[in-house]
């Protein structure tokens, strides 16, 4: 079993899904080579939650896995304290059960450690993967020197604007003196001194060294280089792949490869720089693409074209406010309206959905059912002979009968989208005329007004700054996947049966839920010095094991 995620990639992004002017042919020969999915559904529209929802099959908010205020919907620091509960069963453990060598090259962002620096109570390997070579947190544009900085930039600006107002304090207080006004004791200036200092420095340990404390790569339970070097990391990478599928390739294996692509800070290749038409963002899709035909011919070469699953999506949707002085840095979602952050929208859920598996499913077929990436959870499981747990509830539905023509729906009826902890949609599959409605109870402002996106912020909000609707929006997905004309009762005759089907379906949905610690609050998100992982002597961090020879041979995307 092969599972490719991509990061952030739009589902406009791909030739197969309508893209004319990006060049993915390996990706696209999947899709003609097995079944694509046109309504593949992420569990949340960012990365942490999403992630957590593909490897449990459970929606973010049953795991903890959310955020009920907007700073930190994703975990923001390697050495803070939230991750993926240590109680909850990935389908990495369910194969690994059953005999299956499990392995995850790339990014994690599902945390690292709970109480100590080397505990790793929450690392890949303590999750059921027999195996891990990649970055434990994510990209972000901190991990390249030349890249303007990316976590909490808007906290990162207010905390410089106090330090430079304090440190002007005692410089202020010694005014009076100097003029000759009145004397200011020397214990007032050193302590408004030595408070600024200590403000500075409580913010800038952690802010200040970034790429130090949250770009670093791992294998198994080792640092092999801290910071990574960005300019090699991809073909290390898709090194680890390859190795991966030759050495486990006589038995059961399930690899997860969670690619670096196409977040920014976009690392792509000097070799793969300047062959789009869409810039740095653009050769970074296509480098993807050349790494998934890389590994694809290897399953090829090996013979294990005809025993082998390979799954192909993205975590979310396109990152729309990611955008330098110059050009797009984010992906294109289409047709669908957002993206990335936005709760409810279709352009950050909706994702690609790619199946091949020759001579067990049916090629160039096209399925429109609504369907999750939470399905993966028991659709892997069913085919690796694994038996769900019991004592949870699993919102994923197993997907091999759609998928092989034996049904005609999915096992939805109803999939709930979350914004952090907040509902902000919901979609009912009405089964017995094929209708898919959708209801939205909360949608972001978009700044400006019809741009579509909060441009001038990282994301859209959650909560606060966003719009309320009472009675929702209503769209019938079936005709307009745009989500362009909303319905009322005025133009739609069912629209009170409609909204009071789905209401229902929310509170028996809410009645479900079970509360679980938040990973993502207040102090799980701070920067914790003794949970940091360090290659060295805390605080001076620094190493790299790795071989300098690493490139992999016919890099020609």
């Amino acid at each position: 079993i092969l599972l490719l995620m991509a990061d952030d990639l739009g589902i406009g992004d791909l030739g197969c899904y309508g893209n004319t002017t990006m060049s993915t042919p390996n990706i696209d020969r999947l899709a003609r080579e097995g079944v694509k999915l046109t309504q593949h559904l992420a569990a949340a529209s960012v990365c942490s939650p999403s992630r957590a929802a593909f490897l449990t099959g459970r929606y973010p908010i049953r795991s903890g896995m959310t955020s009920s205020f907007n700073m930190n919907r994703a975990l923001a620091w390697l050495g803070g304290s939230g991750g993926l509960p240590t109680n909850e069963t990935t389908f990495a453990t369910l194969l690994q059960q059953r005999g299956y060598r499990t392995g995850l090259i790339g990014k994690w962002h599902l945390g690292l450690s709970c109480a100590s620096r080397n505990d790793h109570c929450f690392h890949p390997l303590n999750h059921g993967f027999d195996y891990f070579y990649g970055p434990p947190h994510t990209m972000l544009n901190d991990c390249q020197l030349s890249k303007t900085p990316e976590l909490h930039r808007d906290l990162r600006t207010k905390l410089w604007i106090s330090s430079v107002t304090l440190g002007l304090v005692p410089a202020l207080l010694l005014v009076p003196t100097i003029v000759g006004w009145y004397p200011v004791p020397w214990t007032v200036v050193a302590v408004a001194a030595v408070g600024a200092l200590l403000f500075f420095a409580s913010w800038y340990s952690s802010y200040g060294f970034v790429r130090r404390w949250n770009c670093i790569l791992m294998k198994n339970h080792e640092i092999i280089q801290q910071p990574m070097e960005e300019e090699r990391v991809t073909s290390l990478m898709l090194r680890e792949a390859l190795a991966f599928i030759e050495r486990n390739k006589h038995g059961p294996f399930l690899l997860y490869v969670s690619f670096l692509h196409v977040r920014a800070p976009l690392l792509t290749t000097e070799e793969s720089v300047g062959h789009s038409k869409h810039g740095s963002y653009g050769d970074n899709v296509e480098e993807m693409d050349w790494m998934t035909g890389k590994i694809i011919d290897v399953i090829d070469k090996e013979s294990l074209r005809f025993n082998t699953l390979v799954y192909f999506t993205s975590d979310n949707g396109g990152h729309l406010e990611s955008q330098d002085q110059t050009s797009q840095l984010g992906g294109w979602n289409g047709i669908y309206k957002g993206g990335k952050g936005m709760g409810g929208w279709e352009g950050g859920i909706r994702v690609p959905g790619i199946f091949r598996w020759p001579g067990v499913l049916p090629a160039s077929v096209v399925i429109d059912e609504p369907t999750s990436l939470m399905d993966i959870y028991p659709t892997v499981t069913f085919l690796g002979g694994g038996t769900l747990p019991r004592n949870r509830v699993i919102d994923g539905r197993n997907l091999f009968p759609l998928l092989r023509g034996e049904v005609n729906q999915s096992g939805h009826e109803f999939l709930f989208h979350y914004c952090g902890t907040h509902l902000h949609a919901i979609r009912w599959h009405q089964k017995d005329c094929g209708t898919v409605w959708k209801a939205h109870y909360v949608t972001p402002k978009f700044t400006p007004p019809e741009a579509g996106a909060c441009y001038g912020s990282q994301l859209c909000p959650c909560s606060g700054e966003v719009n309320q609707h009472d009675p929702p929006l209503l769209f019938d997905l079936s005709r307009d996947p745009r989500e362009a004309e909303t319905l009322t009762p005025d133009n739609e005759a069912l629209f009170d049966a409609v909204v009071a089907k789905m209401a229902e379906a929310v509170r028996e949905h809410r009645e479900r839920l079970s509360p679980a610690p938040q990973q993502f609050s207040f102090f799980n998100s701070l920067w914790k010095p003794w949970l940091q992982p360090c290659c060295g002597n805390f605080p001076f961090c620094g190493c790299d094991k790795e071989d300098n020879d690493s490139r992999i041979s016919g890099h020609n995307p």
